[in-house]
């Protein structure tokens, strides 16, 4: 697995040289833009509007547009001379309890792997950490942002969670109002909620979208015709307390959990 980055945690005198990996990995389908009536794989070019001519990545430089049609240039060597050594450093700022981290705020994680030598001080941050239920709070550049970063301990090593900004959340499109609530109603969801409640296990779970996606792409491979596979009626239930109870006697049967999904 190739390295996405590398750096240094910083905490105080301490350096520890680590690799960033990434954590997941595409397993999606994805299709390609074919033209309508050849069939043949549309392609986009690069092209100079000026010079009437296609370019090649050799030919393209960076550059920022301060006024309309007025870019000021910058090189890779003027980017990279304005990162500070600190920049260049996962440098920890604070800790924090790890619920003090709003989940809103998450954007990508990675592996953090200590470099050979640097296990020592790695493994000591990570008990640290997870002895206090804690995360540090550290920032870095990454190409030319600085990101603000969690570096969450697990059993297994350090996760680098990169976060959003406060000021690039936005709030709700609308509040949500809070609605006076019938005491046996709740009191159904909270039974419908535990009876449905049982240990999470990532392995249990899978895109079974892509799985009837492929199989349909090998139908149409094989030259069959793709058949519509649910053929249900929308459901009529409109009463929140018929549906609860629906929902109720649907999640104590054993395949309930499957068959919830279809309600209300």
């Amino acid at each position: 697995m190739a390295v996405a980055h590398k750096g240094s945690i910083s905490m105080g005198l301490v350096l520890i040289p680590i690799g960033m990996y990434k954590s997941t990995v595409d397993n999606d389908i994805h299709f390609n833009q074919l033209d309508k009536e050849s069939k043949a794989r549309i392609k986009y070019k690069k092209y100079c509007s000026h010079c009437n001519k296609e370019v090649t990545n050799a030919d393209i430089i960076k550059g920022y547009e301060y006024e309309k049609d007025k870019y000021v240039i910058m090189t890779d060597e003027e980017l990279e001379k304005i990162k500070t050594k600190k920049d260049k450093t996962i440098h920890i700022i604070q800790f924090a309890k790890i619920s003090e981290v709003n989940m809103i705020y998450y954007e990508k994680d990675y592996y953090a792997v200590p470099d050979v030598g640097a296990e020592k001080a790695y493994e000591l941050l990570r008990q640290s950490l997870m002895s206090q239920k804690k995360v540090a709070i550290a920032k870095t550049v990454m190409g030319t942002n600085e990101k603000l970063l969690v570096l969450y301990p697990t059993k297994e090593g350090i996760i680098v969670k990169t976060l959003f900004y406060a000021d690039e959340i936005t709030s709700m499109p609308k509040p949500v109002p809070k609605m006076k609530l019938d005491e046996n109603e709740l009191n159904m969801a909270k039974m419908l909620i535990e009876n449905m409640t049982k240990p999470f296990s990532a392995e249990q779970f899978h895109d079974e979208y892509q799985e009837k996606l492929r199989e349909a792409i090998m139908k149409k491979i094989q030259g069959q015709e793709i058949v519509a596979v649910d053929t249900a009626e929308p459901s009529n239930i409109i009463d929140l307390m018929e549906a609860l109870q629906k929902s109720l006697e649907l999640s104590n049967s054993p395949s309930g959990n499957r068959k919830i999904t279809g309600t209300a």
